[in-house]
């Protein structure tokens, strides 16, 4: 089973948005599936009953879009279902440590709704979590592109 870390934080300097960083088992989902992505909106992402949320029935769910100032084009999407005390991600498509493509991510159902739970508690008390993603993300520096987003610390510095 894997294990969701989910983070809040502003986006670049010009970019006022509070953008959702999801890390599966330490890796920052959006950033290796495409660097020009930004996770989108925690209060639409983890709210309760939100698009994370999991049903028997199996559902898309953008969890990124392309970050220009203004969202672009292009979205990041994932599948989400449960399966009996599972929720499975899949239709990913990034990178793991071993250089192999992650396809299909599980999850523990209680791990999982927790981490939405604190994430979304988080958000609504106006505190982005910027330290959770810094000491998440940090040895995943190597892997953002430079043309993408800015490395953390001079994000959240």
């Amino acid at each position: 089973m894997s294990s969701l870390l989910i983070g809040t934080c502003p986006g670049r300097p010009e970019c006022v948005a509070v953008h959702t960083y999801l890390f599966v088992d330490g890796l920052d989902v959006v950033a290796r599936s495409d660097s020009r992505m930004a996770g989108l909106d925690p209060r639409r992402l983890l709210r309760p009953g939100g698009p994370l949320h999991p049903a028997d029935m199996p559902h898309e769910v953008e969890v990124a879009a392309e970050e220009q100032p203004e969202p672009g084009p292009g979205r990041l999407s994932i599948r989400v279902r449960l399966r009996g005390r599972t929720v499975i991600w899949s239709g990913l498509q990034y990178p793991g440590d071993d250089g192999k493509a992650v396809e299909e991510v599980r999850f523990r159902l209680e791990q999982y709704l927790g981490e939405i739970e604190r994430a979304y508690a988080v958000v609504t008390a106006g505190r982005p979590s910027c330290g959770a993603v810094t000491a998440a993300g940090a040895r995943l520096l190597p892997v953002v592109s430079s043309t993408g987003p800015p490395a953390v610390p001079d994000r959240w510095s």
